[in-house]
């Protein structure tokens, strides 16, 4: 599509027309590369109006959430690239400042749009610059917590701020009855915003014309707070705009120019449709929320249809617990249908709890649900439940309360990238004491493991698992410690979750070019089994690999390592994970490739073991530790931690 270079200086027809072939444009690329679909549609016409008003390259807009920003990138030359969305090397469906200049802030998770928009005007005070500062807030992002942090300090800074609010009917109730409606427009309408304009001229100069703007003000603020829902954000600081149609480009044009002009905390309530424009996404928006590759006309699912999921067996095992034991109840921050708990909504109403984008306060229900004999269960994705960290620490874990979390989208999550990768949750579960963290490599095991951490354990256990199905393994190996899936004497390969796949297909590999492969599989990685990894290490002459979709930093390896150093146990490691950076967007598969961990890449990490065994055992050639075992660490590093290999660079 062809894009005007100046969206200033469009007409209020020209402008239509290009929203028009924007909302086309994005169902063309989202129906063949998949993406966020409703939300996009529903600011396609807020988006126009921002970049009609504000130059982007200088004036800063936040996105909140991310995943509202199709138009903008299409607006800012990207349009040639949108067929590369979301996939590896490709554009990020979400705001990423290393891509554009317009892109003023990462914006992954939500609710933090407004207190990253004010820290920016503060910074532009300080330094006597001179551009605009807006927040475009949606999709729920003022259920957080945050929002109203942000909002509150905002509102009393004085800052000129403008919070576009996205009502997409998912943050802000209704306004009541007709009156409250017609005031509404009449405020809205050119000659009053004018009017009002001049108002505040008189009565800023002079003590006579101050003390008439406090008494009018005080009259209209009564009537208004009777009526209007913007007394709260006016009460925190903001002037409020609003509610406006949100897909009258011409009026939201007109609007954001006056509140440019206003040189303070503004707040810009525009109510619109998700997925307006595609009547699928406006029927479903919650279905049409974030696809795969669809069938235009009817919006129908491409390609080969997606089978079962670990949410999915989730979400049933639990609605089975919860027939047996009354005191099971579910709780969600937001992701009712991503979490697999839709069926358990329908059969327990009054058990099912969904906060909003609330993980910290969800977490602390949970710990009083469970101080008070219930039995939560916070279903949570890997990447959101890093929010509640402190409630984790505080809440629930200082006093032993039995609560389960349910972790989803534990390691990589493909597509969405480095903001939603589960990947820090090995490390900082296993910092947090009495916390078990329960690792299913199957279906199976996430039934039993579930049931065993609800119904059999106390305290607070964590049971992690993937996005998406399970692989070859779909066996049981029990719900705590470790298991041998697959015996061998030259080399030990350790696993946990669905890695366990891609060590046993680097087994495969090995078995071929004459290696033979334990692999243990570690049924929870908090407490470790370290008897059981120990007498393995015995039976391959401590040849070690550890394999991880985790970052390098607080590892089930590391750990590994040093609780083997504590024993005295000497052993020839390698450790293979994400290393210590963030990983892009693109498949699960390919990422696992990338970094080295596929079956593949763990089968070259798996030789770079059994060489260096050579060679330290050349070197130390006239002097053997215990067990027959190297007493110097591979490499020339004397000791009992041998060599870590990091993953390559990618």
């Amino acid at each position: 599509m062809e894009l005007p270079e100046r969206l200033d200086q469009l007409t209020d027809q020209q402008a239509r027309q290009l929203c028009a072939q924007l909302r086309e444009r994005i169902l063309d690329s989202v129906s063949r590369t998949g993406g966020h679909l409703a939300s996009n549609l529903g600011v396609v016409e807020l988006t126009v109006a921002i970049h009609r008003v504000f130059d982007l390259n200088t004036d800063r807009l936040v996105f909140d959430v991310g995943h509202q920003c199709y138009a903008h990138k299409l607006l800012t030359g990207r349009a040639g690239r949108m067929d590369t969305l979301r996939q590896m090397g490709g554009l990020s469906g979400f705001p990423k400042p290393w891509e554009h200049r317009a892109d003023a802030f990462i914006a992954g998770h939500a609710s933090n749009g407004v207190s990253v928009a004010l820290g920016m005007a503060r910074a532009r005070t300080l330094a006597g610059e001179d551009y605009q500062v807006l927040t475009l807030m949606g999709d729920g992002a003022m259920t957080g917590g945050l929002s109203f942090e942000g909002l509150s300090n905002a509102g009393q800074s004085g800052e000129p701020l403008i919070v576009i609010l996205n009502d997409n009917g998912m943050s802000i109730t209704r306004n009541v009855g007709g009156v409250a409606s017609h005031l509404a427009r009449q405020r809205l309408k050119p000659q009053y915003l004018r009017m009002k304009q001049i108002y505040r001229r008189l009565t800023s100069h002079g003590p006579v014309g101050r003390a008439v703007y406090r008494f009018t003000h005080r009259a209209k603020k009564l009537v208004k707070d009777a009526l209007l829902t913007g007394s709260v954000f006016e009460d925190m600081g903001f002037v409020y705009l609003g509610p406006v149609d949100g897909h009258d480009v011409a009026q939201l044009t007109q609007l954001l120019q006056y509140a440019r002009e206003l040189h303070c905390p503004v707040l810009l309530h525009a109510k619109t449709v998700k997925g307006k424009g595609y009547r699928p996404a406006e029927e479903e928006p919650d279905r049409f929320h974030g696809v795969g590759p669809f069938q235009r006309q009817e919006g129908a699912a491409l390609g080969k249809q997606k089978g079962q999921s670990f949410s999915d067996v989730f979400g049933q095992t639990l609605c089975q617990l919860a027939q047996e034991r009354d005191q099971v109840c579910a709780i969600t921050a937001a992701m009712q249908s991503g979490t697999g708990l839709d069926g358990f909504a329908r059969q327990y109403p009054k058990r099912f709890f969904d906060v909003g984008i609330a993980e910290e306060h969800a977490a602390s229900m949970a710990a009083g649900m469970a101080k008070q004999r219930a039995l939560p269960v916070f279903a949570v994705y890997s990447t959101f439940l890093q929010r509640a960290y402190d409630m984790l620490i505080h809440d629930v874990a200082i006093q032993g309360l039995h609560v389960v979390f349910a972790v989803d989208r534990a390691g990589l999550v493909g597509e969405d990238g480095e903001t939603h990768h589960g990947v820090f949750d090995v490390a900082y579960l296993s910092s947090v004491p009495g916390l078990r963290v329960l690792c299913p490599a199957s279906f199976a095991e996430l039934r039993a493991m579930l049931r065993h951490a609800l119904l059999e354990l106390t305290g607070p256990v964590a049971v992690r698992y993937p996005k998406g199905g399970e692989g070859a393994f779909q066996g049981l190996c029990g719900s705590e410690g470790a298991s041998v899936v697959r015996r061998g004497t030259d080399l030990t390969l350790i696993a946990y979750g669905t890695m366990l796949n891609e060590a046993l297909g680097a087994a495969d590999l090995l078995q071929e070019q004459g290696v033979s492969a334990q692999v243990l599989k570690l049924n929870s990685v908090v407490p470790l089994d370290l008897d059981a990894i120990v007498h393995s290490l015995a039976g391959t002459d401590g040849r070690l690999l550890v394999a991880e979709e985790c970052v390098d930093a607080g590892c089930v390896g590391r750990r590994i390592l040093s609780e083997l150093s504590l024993r005295g146990v000497v052993c020839c490691p390698v450790l293979a994970n994400l290393g210590d950076r963030f990983v892009q967007h693109g498949t699960v598969a390919q990422l696992r490739a990338l970094c080295g961990i596929d079956a593949h890449g763990l089968c070259q990490r798996a030789m770079e073991v059994m060489e260096d065994a050579q060679e330290a055992a050349g070197r130390a050639a006239g002097g053997t530790g215990a067990g027959g075992q190297p007493a110097a660490g591979p490499g020339g590093h004397h000791g009992r931690g041998g060599l870590l290999r990091q993953p390559p660079a990618g």
